[in-house]
């Protein structure tokens, strides 16, 4: 399928109930509001193709932008690629669930997490601490050095009431996964989460979110899912 196939097929998905709903949450135009599920048809016929991903993700369009995610080859795009896609990403939908998404799936992704965490710029450390989250959620617990995990619950818990927005949601999520995902330090993420309490995360034009990552693990606990971990990361 080429460009102009897929932009057409995506147009057509497109649901005015569902535009909305990704407006409401910082999407702007130029956006068909297609559900991430109605993707997945056209997904299977084309699998990887970095170059068509290019092509989509240039548009600016959230839609298409979200699909090059889905297309796009993780080891087939460098640091500065990532960088570039990071750029582009104007709210969390495509900093976190796109190209951070993409990013867990890369040999270079916790180099390059590390590096948008330190930048001090919003959008950059929600992707960064988000990577972590699908990394954990989806890799073996022997990818990973238990005492680096370690310092990033210390940071979370001394940075995350002073952070900004996305990056509270971002950085409460990575408690609750490390709680849930990464055996090792399953203790360790319990007594931080309780000490770093409820996160008040403000949202523009909306009521502020009350987030408890100490709840949420108890939760999957009591579910069973300690140490829970994904097949797939992209869908």
């Amino acid at each position: 399928m080429d460009f102009n196939t897929v932009m057409q097929e995506l147009e057509a998905l497109g649901k005015e109930r569902t535009k909305k709903m990704y407006i409401s949450n910082g999407a702007h135009e130029p956006l068909f509001g297609v559900a991430t599920g109605a993707m997945k048809p056209i997904a299977k016929k084309i699998k990887r193709n970095q170059r068509l991903a290019e092509e989509l993700y240039a548009t600016g369009n959230y839609d298409a932008m979200y699909f090059a995610g889905i297309i796009a080859d993780p080891d087939g795009m460098t640091e500065s690629d990532y960088d570039r896609w990071l750029e582009a990403a104007y709210f969390y939908m495509l900093s976190d669930y796109v190209v951070a998404v993409t990013l867990s799936e890369s040999d270079i992704a916790q180099e390059v997490a590390d590096k948008w965490i330190s930048s001090g710029e919003e959008l950059k450390m929600s992707a960064g601490w988000s990577c972590y989250c699908w990394l954990l959620g989806s890799r073996k617990d022997q990818a990973f050095s238990e005492s680096k995990i370690s310092n990033m619950l210390d940071l979370a818990k001394k940075s995350i009431h002073t952070s900004p927005e996305r990056t509270k949601s971002a950085m409460n999520n990575f408690l609750y996964t490390v709680g849930t995902s990464y055996t090792p330090l399953y203790e360790k993420a319990v007594v931080t989460a309780r000490e770093v309490g409820i996160v008040e995360v403000k949202r523009d034009k909306k009521k502020s979110s009350f987030l408890n990552a100490q709840e949420s693990i108890q939760k999957q606990v009591e579910r069973g899912k300690l140490g829970f971990k994904r097949r797939y990361v992209r869908c």
